[in-house]
């Protein structure tokens, strides 16, 4: 019933149609929902515009006015953490909703990209830990995978809490779950986890619409709200940035204006490119590749107003044109696209689709068959466009500029459809595991900075930030050297540091070198409740030089340190101030601290672990790792 009242909520808030009969809660909130403990519990939700509404939560009346849109806010007293079940009663002059049992306890986020998403089903142990999963204090709300342009109020397909149980552990964030469930062992207060997670999602793609403004600017927010009302007038206003970047890297050419600039062969096969056999996208698929069609109306189908292109669905990214004019851009590789094409781009005769499709990872190019390709004129009948295609392999290898709307590394769209619905609940904090995607990328520190101001604008500002440092993946290498996973994970440490209320967990021994996707989420959920408790995990101190020893002190350290397999810590290098000027040395171990002998070339800094897939081998007496960082050493 729950479902379906948000279903119904949904479609009359779109379609502008009356108010439901009754005022209906936020999307987030519904039966077996958990409520944080010691915070004000604030109900938003959706009631007839400018109408009192009353809210009784267990004994407690508050009382509220809807606003002109109907949106309304109760705030309750803060209550402490309690398993006996609460029901929460919204009524207005038009009838009442009941949500039941809500308890209160700890409520925690789960967010980020592939390794916050990837299930318990996938995780170490599956068997084992589903059999024990049930846990009718234990909560979980899975929110659906949706992007928006603009923030939204409610969630793209309706969300239900669900108790713990096999089932609904099994497809749950495998992270998020184990963190959830040592906190109750821990705690014995009941727990409420939100996943919101999506595979390969950028950073930018979490911000608020005020991190969005102050990282990127008020013309990126404004084209974001331009695309949320047109998507045609987007696509336009963003070519120029595609044009410039197509014209820098190919000597000025411009196949949107001159296709026959290209050299074209018939596809081989209607197919992702990966298996068009000898054209060198089967062996590098990653690439830009140019594909040209045509299609031919008459006078009368041309000057019938505005028509409809379809051509499927492009992995990974396209930039499309009609006639020389671009009509649209999409990112996401089963997204169907479908774009306006104005009257005045149209002509009698021949008219020429170019797509400029753009592969990053894996398979490229068309997604399904051709039957899903067609120009639409106005009033008229769909005209395919077939699977004799022409392409040309094009000059530039990298990804061309993203447009603020980009389904992964869009700016916002994922805080828009994913975060914004769930309102102003408070939350104890957030879990976040992400980063992958923004390898390369300086600046992660302040995206962090921007990603806790949002997130404690909306859900408290007591709420506390926890951050997984990337596991190791990658080759494995036997002398030091630059890293991108390395300096990420340095500006992780950094952003976390920057935070008077956040942790650095680090998953930097957990990670498997040829899998992106580590399967051992139940040790890395059992140092996040450990951090989301206040412990204190092991982390760098400082190191200084002094009568020709460099000591190296570190926090969070409980007992001695140990190197497992042998003598010394793997890992440790000194530098001077040039990149290439690193070199491993031998760290004795002192109780918690770290001895290195100088060996008389220059040393600025100290590394540990800086590698893409570093080999981890120091512990603290409860075994748990150091994490990977860089030191100034001070002398």
């Amino acid at each position: 019933m729950r479902a379906a009242a948000l279903c119904i909520a949904a479609f009359l808030a779109a379609t502008g149609a009356p108010a439901l009969a009754a005022p209906q809660p936020g999307a987030a909130y519904g039966d077996r929902m958990v409520l944080q403990r010691g915070e004000p519990i604030v109900v938003e939700g959706k009631a007839a515009p400018g109408g009192e509404v009353a809210g009784t939560l267990g004994a407690e009346r508050q009382t509220a006015r809807a606003d002109a849109t109907g949106l309304f806010r109760l705030t309750f007293a803060p209550r402490a953490a309690s398993p006996e079940p609460l029901d929460l009663t919204l009524a207005d002059s038009t009838g009442r909703t009941v949500l039941r049992d809500l308890l209160v306890g700890e409520v925690w986020l789960c967010s980020g990209q592939s390794n916050m998403e990837l299930p318990v089903a996938r995780a170490l142990n599956t068997a084992n830990e589903l059999r024990m999963a049930a846990d009718p204090q234990l909560r979980l709300l899975k929110v659906p995978q949706f992007t928006a342009a603009v923030e939204q109020s409610v969630f793209g397909t309706p969300a239900e809490w669900q108790e713990a149980t096999p089932a609904s552990a099994e497809i749950f964030s495998a992270t998020c779950f184990y963190t959830g469930k040592r906190l109750r062992a821990d705690l014995g207060v009941p727990v409420g986890l939100i996943q919101s997670s999506w595979g390969g999602s950028a950073a930018s793609a979490w911000m608020s619409p005020q991190a969005v403004a102050a990282l990127h600017g008020a013309e990126a927010l404004s084209l974001l709200q331009l695309y949320d009302r047109d998507p045609f007038a987007a696509a336009v206003a963003f070519a120029p940035r595609w044009h410039d970047w197509w014209r820098a890297g190919d000597e000025g050419n411009e196949p949107w204006t001159n296709s026959d600039s290209l050299a074209w062969q018939k596809i081989p096969q209607f197919s992702f490119w990966n298996a068009w056999k000898g054209s060198g996208l089967d062996t590098r698929p990653t690439a830009n590749v140019w594909l040209r069609q045509s299609f031919t109306l008459t006078a009368e189908q041309a000057a019938a107003g505005d028509g409809r292109l379809a051509i499927g669905a492009i992995d990974d990214l396209d930039m499309t044109w009609v006639n020389g004019e671009p009509v649209g851009y999409t990112f996401g590789w089963g997204v169907e696209r479908s774009y306006r094409v104005p009257a005045e781009y149209l002509r009698a005769g021949a008219n020429e689709v170019l797509i400029a499709a753009s592969n990053d990872w894996d398979t490229g190019g068309f997604f399904g068959g051709p039957e899903r390709l067609h120009f639409t004129p106005a009033g008229g009948a769909p005209i395919p466009l077939g699977a004799d295609w022409d392409y040309s392999v094009g000059k530039l290898t990298q990804m061309p500029p993203r447009a603020p709307w980009d389904a992964v590394a869009g700016l916002g769209v994922m805080h828009n459809a994913m975060i914004a619905p769930l309102g102003s609940m408070r939350l104890a904090g957030v879990a976040w595991y992400q980063g992958e995607a923004d390898v390369g990328q300086p600046g992660y520190d302040s995206r962090l900075a921007q990603l806790f101001a949002g997130w404690r604008r909306q859900f408290g500002d007591r709420a506390r930030m926890l951050v997984v440092q990337l596991a190791n993946y990658g080759a494995r290498v036997d002398r030091p050297g630059e890293s991108g996973w390395a300096v990420l994970r340095e500006e992780q440490r950094q952003g976390v540091l920057a935070d008077s209320n956040a942790a650095l967990v680090t998953a930097i021994d957990l990670g498997e070198p040829s899998d992106i996707h580590p399967a051992n989420k139940n040790v890395l959920g059992r140092r996040l409740a450990l951090a989301a408790q206040g412990t204190a995990l092991p982390a760098p101190g400082s190191a200084i030089a002094s009568g020709g020893t460099v000591t190296v002190s570190f926090t969070g350290v409980e007992g001695d340190l140990r190197a497992y397999g042998g003598p010394y810590p793997l890992g440790v290098e000194l530098c001077g101030p040039a990149p290439a000027s690193c070199r491993f040395v031998l760290a004795r171990i002192e109780g918690s601290r770290l001895l290195i002998a100088e060996d008389g070339l220059s040393a600025t800094r100290l590394r540990y672990l800086w590698a893409d897939a570093p080999v981890a081998n120091l512990f603290d007496a409860r075994d748990l790792p150091l994490p990977g960082f860089e030191l100034a050493i001070e002398r």
